[in-house]
């Protein structure tokens, strides 16, 4: 279709405005020019005869403007100045200010009255907070919703009163004004920043984003995930907004190189091409509106304020309007009348105990219209996947061929008749469709007569049907004829059960019939845009214990999938509903007795009014069969059938690095190094760790007291500073970190500390605290932090933090004796005023075989080891080792309260902020600043006036913010 253009019908000059935003009351009449020195009142009958102006003192711009959309209040319209918003009042020709609305801590980026409740004004702001004012109550917010970032856009839905979306960034959230705690959808829209936000006037779930990122893009919030339809442009989309009228969005453009100002006209049905172009402003367009449509007039007109200062009016008549309509509804009404399009009638969807069909009546033929014309509408879309749109086109298309079943279907009444007659029970059922059906709504089911099954048959067989058809229409597809099969399935399943119990008690049913032929069953359509948020309960799951052991469990006995592994894994609580649909076959169960087998099926009986629930899918109810003795069934049948799989603790010690029975054997004895090192190879040659009797050889050799280092520098080198001193003690503990052997490592550090401390070399901490403990940083050991977290009853002083496994050369030496950096040899210069004590300490240093310079990765070691023997519960073994770290832990610094801005996170004095000058403490219920006795949460930090905090909890146990914070269990000492 070729775009068509035409210009302007009324062109108005106001050179000296300077508006930067506009409003058309809801009446037609007037409309609002906001400048910084006045607002501006045009008479649209009669635009060229001058205006009305307001006067405004303030040195902001204002940046939303909108009028009352209800006609009792048409004469009040609020304009947004930074943060405040103003409301005024034009009546008589004459224009005041009623009251001004102050919330906000940053600059109001829109607002906009509710169409429902003519008091309702919501204000979205960049501060992260969206308020809905009363106007007759204008001292605070009725509502409260808080975002993560700040809001550019808000809009009422137009079809539901408490329903409202919101723009942030690129991102959009659906809220709910009765549940303001948390968004009820969240979508991620575009990837660049949105300009434009509109609902749909006749569907309340659809609304159009017009983006930076050149696009503008239709979306059903029940289905958050993808778009509906996307409108691809050569530049950013300013605005893009629904037609009162047929189908049809206008989109203004970000003009790039003042290149188009221009304003397109779509269908959106066919978005290939713009069907009008209104041309004739010479820069950007800032705002447009539809003025209400005269009496008698069929013509809409378009008003449109630009920067280059003009109010211009388009006409907008009824083959422009047309051109907008469906395409697919062109000639509807000879479609109607000559209902020969439609598929022609067969014999097996009339009724077969009725009379012959007759014509239908004004009533029937107007119904029949309505629901083609809505189906053509909301259909049209997904068309190309050649699934059944109508109703009627279901009912053409349903397998009339299922054994057992007949069915009598009434499209015009949306309706349908099933009798299904298998074995000695007969089941007639009569079926409703909704008009939205099958877009969200799921049919009803009705038992009509005759209908033999019994009444928990009749509960049973209604909870199937409705979980296998909400599963169906919550992705909006048909649901009949996946109904009629598991309606027949479920009967042939009972009475196959009945003949076998009859002949034989102790026999397994085996079904001889045909089984049903495969379809696309509900099993595979998991999840729902309502819970997609709720996982599927766990089926299995592992976890790591600190002690040495691997805990999990399995999937339950009675899970046996009767479909195909390769079916899709469920992902929402929605899906636990086809478990209880009977398309779960389980797995054979044995019973107390073990020469009885039984075979329970796979969803409990349970009334239709009870919901499915987590634990229903964990437990179910034995229910007790016919052939069961009256004993047994008194004694066993209502006990619970423990469905979920076992839990298995596993013993995983031996594939750790660390011993238990070792940590039980090792010692520690300061005043005996060397018979520690001997006790401890054997307790290793104990467990069968011969690398480990080799180590502590070694380090039996390293400690002998005819090594110990001279105290005299002049006398000898230090055996620390031989290649089997310091370099294999370093080469052995860079070994095990690469094995995470941190009980290997943890122990030859202590035990050569022990040997230090006996030979009377100075702590490492002492004279330079800050300096050894940045030192680690250094370390040869790269940084690797324990797995297990420190448990609660340890000391909390004494934590893991990061500890170091090695995984650098061993071939690297260290430092060699003597040898020191030019910074050092300036900083000891200044520390040692005489070169012999600089000599002295570096003498000191040298003569240890653990390098000074990784202190604080030894302790790392030394706590990571301390917390493996806390678990084991070897509480004095891990004493013997702490007491070995360096670096005692750091005092408790104490409790101390303070009050912290909540605007800019400055420490504050008094009830305002000395920085921003805002209130310091807001109370949480009426979002006042608090000024005398107050109350506050120690863990969240929300309170408010202690008067409203009684009375919020008395009745109430959560923070009255929506954090989730137990104020009540978290504050109590």
């Amino acid at each position: 279709m070729a775009a068509r253009w035409s210009s302007e019908n009324v062109v108005v000059e106001f050179r000296d405005a300077q508006a930067t935003a506009m409003s058309v009351d809801c009446l037609g009449q007037h409309a609002v020019l906001s400048g910084r020195r006045f607002l501006y009142i045009v008479n649209l009958d009669a635009p060229n005869e001058g205006h009305r102006k307001i006067s405004r003192q303030s040195k902001w711009d204002i940046g939303a403007v909108q009028w009352n959309p209800h006609d009792s209040y048409a004469y009040y319209f609020a304009a947004s100045s930074n943060q405040r918003v103003d409301l005024y009042k034009w009546k008589e020709g004459n224009g005041e200010v009623c009251t001004s609305l102050q919330g906000h801590t940053r600059v109001i980026s829109d607002l906009d009255w509710s169409v429902f409740e003519p008091d309702l004004l919501v204000t979205s702001s960049v501060d992260t907070y969206i308020y809905i004012w009363d106007i007759k109550d204008t001292r605070k917010p009725t509502v409260s919703l808080s975002a993560v970032a700040g809001a550019s856009q808000v809009k009422w839905n137009k079809k539901n009163a408490n329903c409202l979306a919101t723009s942030h960034d690129g991102d959009v959230r659906i809220w709910d004004k009765r549940k303001p705690s948390t968004a009820v959808e969240y979508l991620a829209a575009h990837l660049s920043k949105i300009h434009g936000l509109d609902w749909h006037p006749d569907n309340e779930y659809t609304l159009a984003t017009s983006s930076q990122d050149n696009s503008v893009r239709f979306w059903d919030y029940r289905q958050p995930r993808k778009y509906l339809n996307i409108l691809p442009c050569q530049v950013p989309v300013w605005k893009a907004r629904y037609t009162p009228f047929s189908n049809g969005l206008v989109t203004v453009m970000v003009p790039q190189l003042r290149r188009e100002n221009s304003l397109l006209l779509w269908n959106v049905f066919d978005l290939n091409t713009p069907v009008h172009t209104f041309v004739g402003h010479d820069d950007v367009v800032l705002e447009f509106q539809w003025r209400k449509q005269k009496e008698g007039s069929k013509d809409y007109q378009l008003v449109t304020w630009s920067r280059d200062q003009t109010l211009r009016m388009w006409r907008i008549d009824s083959q422009l309007q047309r051109l907008c309509a469906n395409d697919i509804l062109d000639g509807v009404d000879d479609l109607i009348d000559g209902i020969s399009l439609l598929p022609e009638p067969d014999k097996a969807l009339q009724p077969q105990d009725s009379e012959p069909q007759h014509s239908s009546g004004h009533g029937d033929e107007e119904a029949l219209k309505e629901d083609f014309l809505n189906d053509l509408l909301v259909g049209k879309k997904t068309d190309q996947l050649g699934l059944p749109q109508t109703l009627q086109q279901e009912f053409s298309l349903i397998n009339v061929q299922i054994r057992n079943v007949n069915v009598e279907m009434d499209a015009v009444n949306r309706s349908c008749t099933v009798s299904v007659h298998c074995g000695n029970h007969r089941v007639r059922m009569l079926v409703m469709f909704p008009v939205q059906y099958p877009n969200n709504a799921a049919p009803s089911f009705q038992f009509i007569n005759p209908t033999s099954i019994t009444a928990s048959m009749k509960a049973k067989l209604l909870k199937i049907l409705k979980d296998t058809s909400l599963q169906k229409v919550k992705r909006n597809q048909s649901c009949l004829e996946p109904c009629l099969r598991q309606l027949v399935s479920w009967l042939e399943s009972v009475v196959n059960q009945e003949d076998s119990t009859s002949s034989n008690p102790y026999a397994l049913p085996n079904s001889v019939t045909t089984p049903l032929p495969t379809f696309a069953r509900v099993s595979n359509a998991y999840g729902s845009y309502q819970d997609s948020n709720i996982p599927f309960p766990r089926t299995s799951g592992a976890r790591f214990c600190g002690a040495g052991y691997l805990v999990y469990f399995t999937r339950p006995m009675t899970m046996h999938r009767a479909v195909s592994p390769t079916e899709p894994t469920p992902r929402s609580l929605s899906a636990l509903s086809a478990y209880h649909s009977g398309l779960i076959t389980p797995m054979k169960i044995r019973t107390e007795t073990p020469g009885n087998l039984r075979l329970y099926s796979g969803s409990p009986t349970r009334s239709e009014k009870e919901q499915v629930s987590i634990s229903s899918f964990y437990y179910k109810e034995r229910k007790s069969r016919r052939w069961k003795s009256k004993r047994e069934g008194t004694d066993a049948n209502n006990r619970p059938i423990k469905a979920a799989g076992k839990v298995i603790i596993q013993d995983i010690s031996c594939l750790l690095p660390v011993h238990k029975l070792l940590g039980e054997l090792y010692i520690l004895n300061v005043n005996n190094i060397q018979e520690t090192c001997q006790k401890n190879a054997a307790s290793a040659m104990a467990v069968g760790r011969r690398d480990l009797v080799q180590v502590w050889s070694l380090a039996m050799v390293a400690t002998d007291l005819c090594l110990g280092p001279k105290s005299d520098p002049d006398l000898e080198i230090p055996w620390a500073q031989h290649p089997f001193g310091r370099q294999l003690l370093e080469s052995l503990l860079a070994h095990y970190s690469q094995l995470h052997d941190v009980q290997t490592l943890a122990m030859l550090c202590s035990v050569f500390e022990a040997q230090s401390r006996l030979q009377g070399c100075p702590n490492s901490y002492g004279p330079f605290p800050q300096r050894a403990s940045n030192l680690a940083s250094h370390s040869r050991y790269p940084s690797f932090t324990s797995s297990g977290s420190c448990s609660s009853m340890s000391d909390p002083g004494l934590g893991t933090g990061g500890w170091s496994i090695a995984n650098k050369d061993t071939e690297q030496t260290s430092t060699p004796w003597c040898e020191s950096s030019p910074d050092e040899f300036r900083y000891s210069n200044l520390m040692y005023p005489d070169h012999r004590e600089r000599e002295k300490d570096q003498h000191e240093k040298n003569k240890r075989l653990l390098d000074p310079a990784n202190t604080q990765q030894f302790d790392d070691f030394k706590k990571c080891y301390g917390e493996i023997l806390y678990r084991w519960g070897l509480r004095e073994k891990r004493a013997e080792v702490l007491k070995f770290v360096s670096s005692p832990p750091d005092p408790h610094k104490g409790i101390e309260f303070g009050v912290y801005c909540s605007h800019c996170r400055s420490e504050a004095r008094g009830t305002q902020c000395a920085i921003c000058k805002g209130f310091t403490f807001q109370c949480a219920i009426c979002h006042v600043a608090v000024r005398g006795s107050s109350n506050f949460c120690l863990t969240c930090g929300h309170g408010g006036h202690t008067s409203h905090m009684m009375e919020w909890f008395r009745t109430q146990e959560v923070c009255p913010t929506g954090c989730g914070c137990h104020c009540l269990l978290e504050s109590t000492f």
